[in-house]
């Protein structure tokens, strides 16, 4: 196995935030990976691989340098899901352990969906409950054609609540109705179709052909703006078309121009280079 930092580009990022169950490695352009390690498993979740996906996620979210995380899973499975040991024990836990799991479960979601960095999931084999659910928070997501995924949390009596905010948000809420309800299996074509994955490849060599071409695009970003059109996206879901949001985009873009990166990005275009960020 590789070792788990590679060309590190961050103070941040060390060996102290590694755990044998999450592997992350970075290049020194700027690009991460965040690799469930739980192979034997399927990369099934468990309190500990939660946790240490959570910590992964805190560390990249405060890692100068870092502009696209990559997420999958080892031996060729993004996630089977839950843990059937663990949800063998959640049966004797009381109501408040249950709950004080799946908060650890909905943070980690959290802050996967709150990184300043572009965030893309990999998906090869399975993507199951909230292995799918990992997808759906990422920024976009990329499977291959084999893939299949299912929220069928159903059949066990229970509910997709932790992933519901992000498979809503990505598949709309009729498809979510069926897919909860149902707890069926679907392909990555109709992921596709529904909106829980941007892009089916042939295979693991196309999907790394993949996550090459998003690198070199998302590298060519400048850091800052990369991290505000994210937030101008959730700063406008639901809100009003009216003056105050108007003056708001405004002000937003104004600031931008005469920021240093908006000075910068301009003037390297109209000279014919590149700007700093993407030398």
């Amino acid at each position: 196995m590789p070792n788990p930092i590679a060309d590190p580009l961050v103070e941040n990022v060390d060996s102290d935030t590694q755990s044998n169950l999450v592997h992350i490695e970075t290049t020194q352009e700027g690009a991460a990976t965040v690799t469930i390690n739980r192979a034997d498993k399927k990369n099934a979740f468990n309190d500990e691989v939660i946790a240490a996906l959570s910590q992964a996620f805190e560390t990249l979210h405060g890692a100068e340098g870092v502009r696209v995380v990559f997420v999958t899973g080892a031996g060729g499975v993004f996630s089977a899901g839950a843990d059937l040991e663990w949800m063998q024990g959640a049966i004797d836990r009381t109501e408040d352990d249950n709950r004080a799991d799946a908060m650890a479960m909905a943070v980690m979601l959290k802050r996967l969906y709150d990184m300043p960095a572009l965030t893309v999931a990999l998906v090869e084999g399975g993507a199951f409950g909230g292995g799918a659910g990992l997808a759906a928070a990422c920024d976009m997501a990329i499977a291959t054609a084999d893939a299949t995924f299912a929220f069928a949390e159903v059949k066990l009596g229970l509910i997709a609540a932790t992933v519901s905010p992000y498979v809503v948000a990505a598949i709309g809420s009729r498809k979510a109705r069926r897919l909860f309800a149902s707890g069926e299996p679907f392909d990555a074509a109709y992921a596709c179709q529904i909106g829980l994955i941007d892009e089916v490849v042939a295979d693991a060599a196309a999907l790394e052909a993949a996550k090459a071409r998003i690198s070199t695009d998302i590298l060519a970003c400048a850091p800052e703006a990369l991290e505000a059109s994210k937030r101008l996206v959730e700063h406008i879901i639901g809100r009003h078309l009216d003056h105050a949001l108007m003056s708001d985009t405004a002000h937003r873009i104004a600031a931008k121009r005469v920021g240093d990166e908006g000075q910068e990005g301009v003037r390297a275009f109209l000279e014919g280079r590149k700007p700093r960020w993407a030398q």
